[in-house]
This record gives C-alpha cells, structure tokens and sequence, in this order.
C-alpha cells in the first residue's frame, strides 16, 4: 500500500470502497418522498399521510411507489431501513 501511494496510485480502505459501491447509481429522492418516508418511519399509514402533507393518497402511493423504486427496496418498511443506512433519515 506505501508504494501505491508513493506511486501516486490511491488507496481506498475496504469500508469506504464498500459504501461507495453501496450507492453508486442510485438516485437521491425527492425533498417531498423524504417527508414521506419519515411519516412512514413515525408509524402513519398511507391514508394518514396524505392529510399532513395536503395530497391525496392516491398522490402518497405514487411516491411510496417511486421511493420503493429508487432505493430498490421490497417494501415500504425495508425502504425505511434503506433510508437509515443512505442517511436520509435520522432518529428522532
């Protein structure tokens, strides 16, 4: 690894690597999915959402559909897990 470097080749530790690799081709979402996937987080159901946010529910199944999509999750509650580990959500 010291003759890489001297080398002028550069070092990435496996972690890093990993978590780069992790999110490579992967899209942001929305400022508006994120407040739908933190009421997800917070326990609200679809129909419940919708009111907080002033759009139909129709509308939140639209996002929750995009969300599942971008982060490639299987379901609305492994999304919430997948937002975690990508740091769109915290705990609160």
């Amino acid at each position: 690894m010291i003759r890489w470097v001297s080398e002028g080749r550069r070092h990435i530790p496996s972690e890093v690597a990993r978590t780069i690799a992790e999110h490579l081709g992967q899209e942001d979402l929305s400022p508006r999915e994120i407040s739908v996937l933190r009421l997800i987080r917070d326990g609200y159901r679809n129909k419940q959402i919708g009111p907080r946010l002033g759009i139909s529910e129709t509308t939140v199944n639209f996002h929750i559909r995009n969300i599942v999509e971008k982060l490639q999750a299987n379901d609305r509650t492994h999304a919430v897990t997948i937002g975690f580990r990508r740091g769109f959500l915290e705990l609160e």
